[in-house]
């Protein structure tokens, strides 16, 4: 499981960082981005869909692989 942050979106409030920094951080340019890193362990999965549906511009959206 990965995710993406949408920069068009995202006004840099800091929610998700703050909900699971194991996957997001506000670069120095003022908004998030998740961390390039596949998420294997249950609680920070949890908490990083706990990041994404609480983000208040839903800039943040699981990553998925085309088939």
């Amino acid at each position: 499981m990965k995710f993406k942050v949408d920069k068009d979106t995202c006004i840099g409030c800091g929610a998700c960082e703050a909900i699971c920094d194991e996957v997001f951080e506000i670069t120095d340019d003022g908004y998030a981005v998740a961390k390039d890193e596949k998420i294997t362990d249950d609680e920070v999965k949890e908490k990083a869909i706990s990041a994404m549906e609480g983000c208040p511009t839903e800039a943040i959206h699981e990553e998925t692989k085309e088939a």
